[in-house]
Formats: C-alpha cells, structure tokens, sequence
C-alpha cells in the first residue's frame, strides 16, 4: 500500500475508534449539549418577551429568530471541550504510548480526534436546531445557496474549535484540566452578539465582544439564515475560522510530537 492510502486507512480507523467511544459513553456530550439547550428556553420562556422588546420592539418570536444562530454556535464551542477532555485522557492513559510502538501513521491519532469531533458537533448542531424549530424559529428567505454557505461556516467554525480544543487537550495535566481550560470556548459566545447586539453594550465592552471570533460568526450565520446584514463580518468569520485552525495545527501537532508520554 501507499503511504497515502495507509494514512487514510489509519485515520479512518482512529475515527471509528473515537465515534465509538462517543456512542458508548455518550454522558459527556448530552452534558454539554443540554448548556446551550436550556439557555434557549431559559432566553426565549423566561426573557425572551422582555429581550425581544429591549431589542427591537417585536415578540418573542423575533427573539428566537434572533439567538439561534448564536446558540448554534455556542453548542459548537460545548461540544469541543469533550474533545479536549478525550484528548487528555489518551494522553495521560497511557494509550498513545502504546500506539507510538505501532507501525501507524501517527498523526492518524490526531486527525479520528478532530473529524469525529467535526461529526459530533454537526449532529449536535442538527439537534439544538431541531429545538429552535419545535419553538418557533423559522429561516425566512434564505437561499438554498445561502444554507449551503450557512453549513459550510459551521463546518468550518468546528473545525477551527476542535483544533484549539485538541491542543488544549494535550497540555493538559488531566481531563478536569482539560474541561477547565476549554471553558472560554463556551464563555466566549456569553460575551458576543449571540444574546444582544454589540451597539447596545457599554463603551468599554464593545471592543471584548467585536474583537473575538464567535461576533462575526454569529453575524455571517445570522445573516444567511435571516436575510440580515453581513456587511464585512463574512470575512472576517473566514479569516478566523482559518487563522484558528493553522494555529490549532501547528500547536497540536507540535505538542503531540514533542510530548514524551
């Protein structure tokens, strides 16, 4: 076989190494899918008529349209930081000893972890989807184009988040370590445009919420599913998704190799 067809073998076999570990201790991920779950019906049930009129003067079904696309996205940081604690724990287990023994392509390892990752949070994103739907929202005018650009940034927003999550996995101690360290990827969109727009924050919060990656995200998705403004944040949720991703390559290949467990 072929150094590229042996690659792919390996890696196709990691990844059905970590999709089976999913299936069979699904705990984690149904404990961070229920965060953004329950802060929809939090936002929508219990504030929702207030935020809705804060906002712009409408009901609680303009709200809903509204936080979905940041929800959306805020279940792609949750569902990362399994990834980050199932990265630790092979590392501190002992299982990536054993496999640098093996005559395996070795960044196969890393690469099950980030596409079942991928798979992980693109089901989980069809679920709280499917939540926001049974409550009320509705895309209105979107192209089928435009769903297509939609589901593309997703991808690739989880593929930039699960490669920072992998690298946070590998420095860390332990998998407590690992769930704390991956926090801000949940954090993150609180302080976004996911709940509020970004004019109606104070002055000197302004520059937290425009200056991170999940604002221009939330915007780009909120823009094509909703028929909305994009304006510039189009390319800058590119030009995020991308700059992370290179990062997260590079830090976790670069640990994963240096790393003597």
């Amino acid at each position: 076989m072929s150094s590229l067809a042996l690659a792919a073998r390996d890696s196709s076999t990691m990844l059905r190494r970590n999709l089976l570990h999913a299936r069979r201790y699904p705990s984690l991920t149904l404990n961070l899918l229920l965060t953004p779950v329950m802060l929809l019906l939090l936002f929508v049930y219990i504030f929702g008529d207030t935020m809705s009129a804060g906002i712009s003067g409408g009901g609680r079904s303009e709200y809903i349209a509204y936080i979905v696309p940041g929800l959306l996205l805020m279940t792609i940081g949750s569902t990362t930081i399994g990834t980050a604690v199932s990265v630790s724990n092979d590392m501190t287990e002992g299982i990536i000893a054993r496999f640098r023994t093996m005559a395996i392509h070795r960044p196969s390892v890393l690469i099950g972890h980030v596409v079942g990752s991928v798979l992980q949070c693109v089901m989980s994103v069809i679920l709280v989807g499917a939540v926001g739907v049974a409550i009320g929202f509705r895309s209105t005018g979107a192209t089928a184009l435009e769903w297509l650009a939609a589901f593309g940034l997703l991808v690739l927003f989880a593929l930039a988040l699960t490669w920072i999550a992998v690298g946070m996995g590998l420095v860390s101690p332990n998998a407590e370590a690992a769930s704390n360290n991956a926090m801000p990827l949940i954090l993150l969109p609180l302080l976004s445009s996911a709940f509020v727009p970004v004019d109606s924050m104070p002055g000197w919060f302004k520059p937290i919420a425009e200056h991170q990656p999940f604002t221009p995200a939330i915007e780009t998705l909120r823009g094509l599913l909703l028929g909305t403004e994009i304006g510039h944040n189009g390319w800058l949720a590119v030009a995020w998704c991308l700059g992370l991703v290179i990062l997260g390559y590079f830090w976790s290949t670069s640990k994963f190799n240096s790393d003597p467990k």
